[in-house]
């Protein structure tokens, strides 16, 4: 008799911004590559997205896509790809579409049955509206990733952002990443520094210190 293999569901990791255009999207390609690069079999998924039309060709699922090997309608179903820049819902008003909600968000948002790692980017920031009847914060927590990884900036605002984000997470402790961080810059480092010591945060600036972190949830 041929024994049963159960396979381990695949570790859903939630790609969170403190706002807008901090670099969401290019950490996650960057996570991925680096995961894939490692043979792990690899998949991201964004809910909804909105960008400007002039912006076809390198919208996030898109980006996304190149870094994962999939369809960019599979990150990001078809129904979802507002093609003006406002918060999801919002676009969705604008152009006339139907509104939808975070449970539809949620359901439409698949685990490939194949993949170790899937990735789930949202839009905006943590406060930002990502459907008609709530925020990014409703989403993750609806979606019950088994990671949660904060983008922000290492600069200036840096320490107010990341802590009105993470008090937004309540319970949960996400990883931080601090994008655009220059080791040689001492305001950068002293942001840092202060998370870590004073806010008791993981806070990290490389992406291998993400990667290491995935694969540590792998098991």
């Amino acid at each position: 008799m041929t024994e049963a293999v159960t396979r381990r569901a695949a570790v859903k990791v939630a790609v969170v911004g403190v706002a807008t255009e901090v670099g969401k999207t290019w950490v996650t390609t960057r996570v991925l590559d680096d995961l894939r690069s490692a043979g792990l079999e690899v998949a991201a998924r964004k809910p909804a997205q909105s960008f400007d039309e002039a912006d076809r060709g390198t919208t996030d699922a898109e980006l996304l896509a190149a870094a994962t090997g999939e369809e960019p309608t599979t990150v990001c179903p078809p129904h979802r790809w507002y093609p003006i820049p406002m918060a999801p819902p919002m676009a969705a008003e604008c152009l006339g579409l139907p509104s939808f909600t975070v449970a539809d968000l949620a359901n439409e948002t698949s685990t490939p049955a194949t993949a170790a790692v899937v990735m789930i980017e949202t839009a905006g920031g943590v406060r930002s509206p990502i459907a008609e009847d709530g925020d990014c914060v409703e989403f993750v927590r609806r979606i019950e990733p088994d990671l949660v990884l904060l983008v922000g900036d290492a600069g200036l605002g840096t320490i107010n952002s990341v802590r009105l984000a993470v008090e937004a997470f309540g319970d949960v402790r996400p990883l931080v990443f601090l994008n655009r961080s220059d080791p040689a810059d001492d305001l950068h480092r002293r942001n840092r520094r202060w998370l870590v010591e004073r806010d008791g945060l993981a806070v990290v600036t490389d992406i291998a210190s993400v990667s290491e972190w995935i694969r540590a949830a792998l098991g």
